[in-house]
This record gives structure tokens, C-alpha cells and sequence, in this order.
């Protein structure tokens, strides 16, 4: 075991010293070679020194540096160093931290995590909080709070009674909502057609003056920090109305929530605080490892509710039982991640990281623009998207980029329009790292253009 995990720590050393200087994206010679693995189920045991070694060498290569400096896709953070190791001490505690007596130091630090995360995305204090795997099961998670909350209003049980023949539920939707958003509506019961859409304007932004009359049971799904553009949802006037008419509000901030943690930024969602639910990801700026996603309900009655299980093995204590506010039961002990990442970068660090990568994203922009190349959207946050022509031509780019792997940016198609979509989300990115991707961007843009 000694000389196996000193191998292991050998190999990630390794694979993370050159994670600056390799392509951001594999090559194809790479991702071919995972053939290797493709293989009938072995008949005898494997060395466990050969099933690392096979992993390094043929799996290391065919990866996507979404740890380095470099990769600008899907609002994806890297792992910072202090998180990082905790995850690697986690995974060797190998703790279930479902109930406090099972896993005190799972239990404690998950407890710990959610009051400073609480403090620092500027929630209401006394908010209850879960663990999940990301945004999709966070929305999932928050939601069935939700559902809970308004059916209970009408005097309905839906954790005894189901959805057959339950009051019927209106849920208000922008037009842009992610599409997390719409699948936990649809592993809820509550369906991804039957919402209503609010129109959105040029920055995917609901627009009030389009906010439909509604009455009875009813949820409102809000926006913090667009896919594409990054922006917020007017969230004051909205939860003004919502409220007005008994509706409960849900936040999706799976990136844009922590805006709240920059004093120069916290003025873009702090009218989000007076939602009733929040969705956030811990892998995305807050930089700990996959996967890490977040929860948080006011009403801690109406998530209990919605999560908690009990039975005669399961013994409930006097401390906060995990199990009660997650979907699962089984999990890893995400929480120790979090903690590492939070107590290693305080409040002033991870300020400091997310206004970082919003003057990259910034640089981004500016650089495009003084290309010759159409910023869509106005830069906010960390999203830059740009197009150099039609969609073929965009396309092209994409791909050449790809192809070229200094930096890995993804195509994306908005408001109609084929584009470039550059989400600037890792600690690791410098001033250094947006000009050699810059770089990259315009040679590969102005060799398609030429081609044409």
C-alpha cells in the first residue's frame, strides 16, 4: 500500500507539474490510445502497480487540462493545492459522512462549511444547507424544497400523498434558464414543457414588464450569472411580485452566486438574497475538486422534509444529521474540500480569485474587440462571448482552436447567433495566460478568415 499510494502520488505530481506546458485539449493520437482499455472483463486479478501504471500512461494523455491555467470551458474551475490535498486525505479516511455518528469529522466540517458559506454569499443567517454533486442536484435538492413549501400551503402532503391529484404547481422559467434547471423540474414531476417562459432581453436577462400574472401554488426561478453572458436577472422586482402573490423563489447561481463574496462585485446579486432557495457549485469558483455542488433553503423545515430519512438503523443524534438534508445517503465527504478551501483562502483570498479572473475576462474582451472581432455580451462576470462571422465561420474557429490546444474555448449558439464562449474560472489564470491564448484566438481566427 505504501509503495502504491507513493506511486500514485508520484504520478499526480507529475501530471499536475505539467499541466502549464501541455495542450489544453488531447490529441488524437491520445484519445485513440484509450483503445487499450477497451478489453474483455479480466478473468484473474491485476497487479494493482500495473492498473496505475496503464491509467497514467495511456489516461493521463487523453485528458482535458481543465486543471491549468488555460482551459476556458463550461465555467470550470481547477483544484486549488489545499483543497486538493484534503480531497486525496478524504478519500483515504474513506468516510460516509450520511450521520454524525458514522462520520463526526464528515458531519462537523459539512456543518462548519455551510455557516461560513452562508456568511459569505451573503445568505440569510439560519439557512440549511446539502452537499450535493452539482448544480443539477442542487436545483433537484432545492426545488423539492419548494415543491414541499407550496404544496404544504394548500394543505397538501406530497412526500405522503405523491402528485396524483395534487393542487396544480405554476413554475415561471426565463427563457434562458439552464438546462439543469428544466431537468430537476422534470425528475420532480413538474415538467420541462409546462413552465412558463419569460421573455428575456439582448443579455439574457428576464424582462419584468413580460412577467406573467399567476395564482395559486407556485414557483419562480431566477437567474444569477447567464451560461453565456453572465448576467443577473432583476431579481428585486421579481421576488417583489413573487412574494406578493405567495410564490416561492429559487435561485440558480451555479457560478454567478459568488459574486457576493467580491466587495466589488456583491452589488450584482445581493438583491438575490431575499429568494427562498439558492443552487450554487463549489467546483466552479471556489476551486475544490469534482464534484462539489451546494444547496441552500431558508425554510430549513421544508428541506428536511422534502430529504429526510429515518429507520431503526439509522440512529438520529443530537447533531445535525447529513442524511436529512441531501438526496443521498451514501456520499463522499465533500465537505472537507470545501472547509480546506475556505480556510486556506479566507474571505479576502477568494475575492481576490474571482476579481482576478473577471479582469481576465476583461482582458479577453478587450483584446477581441481591438482584433476586429463582435463581443456579444456586455462582460460582467467571467463569460466573454465573441463571433468572428456566421456560423460555419465560428465553427471553424472553435475547432482551430481546439485543434491548436494552447487554451481550450467552447462553441456555444445564443440569442440565435453561433459564437465562442470563453468562461475564465480557474486560480491558476494570469494576465501571462489570457495573451498566449489571445494570441492563439486571433491566429486561428484570422487563418479561417483568410481560408474562406
Amino acid at each position: 500500500m505504501d509503495r502504491l499510494l507513493a506511486n500514485a502520488s508520484e504520478r499526480a505530481r507529475a501530471y499536475l507539474n505539467a499541466i502549464q506546458s501541455r495542450r489544453a485539449n488531447p490529441s488524437e493520437d491520445a484519445v485513440a490510445g484509450l483503445s487499450v482499455f477497451r478489453e474483455s472483463l479480466p478473468e484473474g486479478p491485476t497487479e494493482a502497480s500495473e492498473v496505475l501504471r496503464l491509467l497514467d500512461e495511456a489516461g493521463s494523455p487523453a485528458t482535458t487540462a481543465m486543471s491549468g491555467a488555460r482551459f476556458f470551458g463550461f465555467v470550470m474551475g481547477g483544484a486549488m493545492p489545499a483543497p486538493l490535498a484534503a480531497n486525496w486525505l478524504a478519500t483515504a479516511w474513506d468516510q460516509n459522512p450520511g450521520l454524525h455518528l458514522a462520520s463526526p469529522i464528515g458531519a462537523e466540517l459539512e456543518e462548519i462549511s455551510l455557516e461560513w458559506l452562508v456568511e459569505l454569499l451573503g445568505l440569510p443567517t439560519g439557512c440549511a444547507g446539502s452537499f450535493v454533486t452539482g448544480a443539477t442536484v442542487a436545483n433537484f435538492t432545492a426545488l423539492a424544497a419548494a415543491r414541499n413549501a407550496v404544496l404544504h400551503g394548500v394543505g397538501w402532503n406530497v412526500e405522503a400523498e405523491g402528485l396524483f391529484g395534487a393542487p396544480p404547481i405554476t413554475v415561471i422559467i426565463g427563457a434562458e434558464a439552464h438546462p439543469s434547471v428544466y431537468k430537476a423540474l422534470g425528475m420532480l414531476g413538474l415538467g420541462r414543457e409546462r413552465v412558463l417562459r419569460v421573455p428575456v432581453d439582448s443579455q439574457g436577462r428576464m424582462r419584468t414588464e413580460c412577467f406573467p400574472a399567476f395564482q395559486g401554488p407556485a414557483i419562480i426561478c431566477l437567474q444569477a450569472g447567464n451560461v453565456n453572458s453572465g448576467a443577473f436577472d432583476p431579481a428585486r422586482e421579481i421576488i417583489e411580485k413573487a412574494h406578493a402573490g405567495g410564490a416561492w423563489v429559487h435561485v440558480d447561481g451555479a457560478f454567478g452566486l459568488w459574486a457576493a463574496a467580491s466587495p466589488r462585485l456583491a452589488h450584482l446579486v445581493r438583491d438575490f438574497a431575499a429568494a427562498d432557495s439558492w443552487a450554487t457549485d463549489a467546483h466552479k469558483w471556489l476551486n475544490v475538486p469534482y464534484d462539489s455542488g451546494l444547496a441552500f433553503v431558508r425554510d430549513e423545515a421544508a428541506l428536511r422534509a422534502a430529504m429526510s430519512i429515518s429507520a431503526a438503523y439509522l440512529p438520529q443524534g443530537d447533531h445535525r444529521e447529513p442524511s436529512n438534508y441531501t438526496p443521498e445517503l451514501s456520499r463522499r465527504a465533500r465537505g472537507v474540500d470545501v472547509w480546506a478551501a475556505l480556510k486556506s483562502m479566507g474571505r479576502s483570498g477568494i475575492a481576490d480569485l474571482i476579481e482576478r479572473n473577471c479582469a481576465s475576462a476583461r482582458q479577453f474582451a478587450t483584446g477581441l474587440a481591438e482584433a476586429g472581432f463582435e463581443i456579444l455580451n456586455e462582460v460582467v462576470l467571467n463569460q466573454v462571448v465573441v463571433s468572428f462571422g456566421d456560423a460555419e465561420t465560428n465553427r471553424k474557429v472553435v475547432q482551430a482552436v481546439l485543434d491548436d490546444g494552447t487554451c481550450w474555448c467552447g462553441g456555444t449558439v445564443w440569442q440565435g447567433r453561433g459564437a465562442m464562449r470563453i468562461s475564465v474560472s480557474s486560480w491558476r489564470t494570469t494576465p501571462e495566460d489570457v495573451q498566449v491564448s489571445l494570441a492563439a484566438i486571433i491566429r486561428m481566427a484570422r487563418s479561417v478568415l483568410d481560408a474562406s
